[in-house]
């Protein structure tokens, strides 16, 4: 990570530390009594059941390692998923499947939303299986748990293995779900879900569970960029300013370059011949929400000025203050491109900050991994 984007990473993990020391907490204001019951819990299962899929999160291979598992379980009863694959990106997470093969670990990358990918987890799942019960016959049970760290995405995981794997084996019956968000902490129980027949296997969904003690500031920040641990311990414009000094220090921006001599957004999209005709194209703006900024025209429009502001910046961003000053006018650019009137004030970052992040935890802004393979 370049030293600039660890300054930014820095200053969210003070801030996080101070706000800690101010409510004089012992532990880490994460690890709450439903954390710690959640954490006994799962230690009091893991040797029951016949698998374990420690749930990461593919943008921080290793930041998001769930603690419990360290030094609680064999590496020949444990599979590494990295789920959110298509925010980090499938090329760039080869290079640590590879790491892990090389660690002695078994790993693979998976995308939760969809089947194909969810399919392949689900095929390692059982060879993993039929080789730890060392028999071909299929009149057995067995039991897999997911376990991880809040947000990684250990229920819509759960639910598409019970999906794919109720359909695969024709399964009747009614689809169970578990609740999915995108805040972490809400998967409050363990629930079980059947994702295969002839053998029996059963799948365990479970509260995602944190270490009690605060991680360095490295680590931190990355939780709290990706959403595993919630903003409430920092304001949200310092967690945009450090993604924008990644995005500053990326290639990402770059990919943008041809959204630059295209000022006419969305009027190339949606025809047969990919062109609108003018009255086309002013009904689809009627259409359109200003302050929803999740719709492509606006995404296209924060990329565009992303990379406009990145790429006529003279400055050397190797400079923590000068770095400070291109983010600086990322705000202010952002501002006409989300919608956010500047009578808002100081609001106006704020408000900025929260769509910004948006867009980047829902893979709108690229593809990232954050970590660095060791």
């Amino acid at each position: 990570m370049a030293a600039t984007t660890t300054h930014f990473a820095r200053q969210v993990g003070t801030a996080v530390k101070e706000k800690i020391g101010r409510i004089k907490r012992v532990q880490a204001p994460w690890y709450t009594s439903l954390m710690a019951a959640a954490s006994r819990a799962l230690v009091d299962r893991l040797p029951l059941v016949d698998v374990i899929v420690e749930v990461r999160d593919a943008r921080i291979p290793l930041s998001s390692e769930c603690e419990l598992l360290r030094n609680n379980l064999c590496s020949t009863r444990k599979i590494i998923a990295l789920n959110k694959e298509d925010l980090a990106g499938r090329s760039g997470l080869q290079g640590w499947t590879h790491y892990f093969r090389a660690t002695n670990c078994i790993s693979c990358g998976v995308d939760a939303h969809n089947k194909e990918s969810t399919k392949q987890l689900l095929g390692l799942i059982q060879r993993q299986v039929r080789e730890l019960k060392g028999t071909s016959q299929a009149n057995y049970t067995a039991t897999v748990m997911l376990i991880g760290i809040p947000n990684v995405g250990k229920s819509a995981l759960a639910n598409a293995l019970h999906q794919v794997g109720r359909i695969s084996a024709a399964e009747k019956g009614k689809l169970r779900h578990a609740t999915v968000t995108p805040e972490p902490g809400e998967t409050k129980d363990i629930r079980s879900f059947k994702i295969g027949s002839h053998p029996n296997i059963f799948v365990l969904d479970t509260p995602g569970v944190l270490s009690h003690d605060v991680p360095d500031d490295d680590v931190l920040s990355k939780l709290i960029l990706t959403g595993a641990i919630e903003e409430f311990l920092v304001g949200r414009k310092e967690i945009a300013e450090y993604f924008l000094a990644i995005l500053n220090s990326s290639e990402q921006y770059k990919k943008w370059a041809k959204l630059s001599s295209d000022n006419t957004d969305g009027i190339y999209h949606g025809t047969p011949t990919g062109r609108l005709t003018f009255s086309e194209f002013q009904g689809k703006k009627k259409k359109q929400i200003p302050t929803d900024h999740t719709q492509d025209d606006i995404v296209r429009h924060v990329r565009r000025t992303l990379f406009e502001t990145v790429s006529s910046f003279d400055g050397n961003i190797s400079y923590e203050d000068e770095m400070g000053t291109l983010i600086a006018r990322h705000f202010t650019a952002l501002q006409e491109a989300f919608h956010v009137s500047a009578e808002c004030g100081e609001d106006a970052h704020v408000k900025v900050a929260r769509k910004l992040l948006n867009l980047f935890r829902t893979g709108r802004l690229g593809h990232y991994i954050l970590d660095h393979l060791p």
